[in-house]
């Protein structure tokens, strides 16, 4: 192979392994901010599922005031 190859070839596997590396560090950086608190000082996935709970709560109380 050439010097040109080569170049060429050295490029490739530079650039497949910083995009690889760059999604892999995004992936992570999105995770991980799951596991920060928010501005109320819960985190951002239990902040959900409390919300989730409190209208699964109003739901509740829909239904047993109707039957």
């Amino acid at each position: 192979m050439s010097a040109n190859e080569w170049a060429g070839l050295s490029v490739a596997v530079i650039t497949i392994l910083g995009s690889f590396i760059a999604a892999v560090r995004w992936l992570v950086k999105h995770y991980l901010s799951e596991l920060k608190p928010d501005k109320n000082g819960q985190h951002n996935l239990e902040g959900r599922i409390c919300r989730i709970e409190n209208k699964l709560d109003t739901l509740y109380e829909i239904l047993i005031t109707k039957n």
